[in-house]
């Protein structure tokens, strides 16, 4: 194995996690989050040797993640409601069976988005990139941005309206 190789080897050793992290967070499935590393990965290994330094190559790869998911976007699918209810009293409990409650509320809220919506959540909130930064990456306008992030914010309202009290909660329990 020469050097480039063993380069590519390291990276996809040390960074798998992190993108895969981010990938959930995009498509909200662990499957579709690890086919879409998958796709990154493939496609960060064909243009590696294009790569000036291979510090370059997570942004690469994110960069393609961010834009198989815009394509994924694209093709047409079935609309699919994911009610979410939560208990009032439940931020007030500290019982895991509550968290894990609270978790799973919040996960159904953020599927309930769009696939655009959930994708500038997680870059402006998830990986605190800017309005700019998410638009260049998404390939979108920083007005797309801005338009998504609103929708996506009062639709995660609309889905828990006990959200404040969920942050406040967690906020506390630091």
């Amino acid at each position: 194995m020469d050097a480039r190789e063993a380069d590519y080897a390291h990276f996809v050793r040390t960074r798998t996690h992190a993108l895969l992290r981010s990938a959930y967070l995009l498509t909200g499935d662990q499957h579709l989050a690890e086919d879409l590393v998958q796709e990154a990965l493939a496609r960060t290994h064909r243009a590696w040797l294009r790569l000036e330094r291979a510090e370059h190559a997570e942004a690469y790869a994110r960069k393609v993640m961010y834009h198989a998911q815009v394509s994924f976007w694209r093709r047409p699918r079935v609309a699919e409601v994911l009610p979410g209810e939560l208990d009032p009293d439940a931020a007030a409990s500290h019982d895991p069976a509550e968290a894990a409650v609270q978790r799973l509320t919040l996960r159904r809220a953020l599927l309930g988005l769009s696939a655009k919506q959930r994708a500038v959540i997680v870059l402006r909130f998830f990986e605190d990139r800017t309005e700019a930064e998410a638009a260049q990456l998404l390939g979108v306008s920083v007005s797309t941005v801005k338009t998504q992030t609103g929708r996506a914010l009062e639709r995660l309202r609309t889905l828990v309206p006990d959200i404040r009290v969920l942050t406040e909660a967690r906020e506390q329990g630091r």
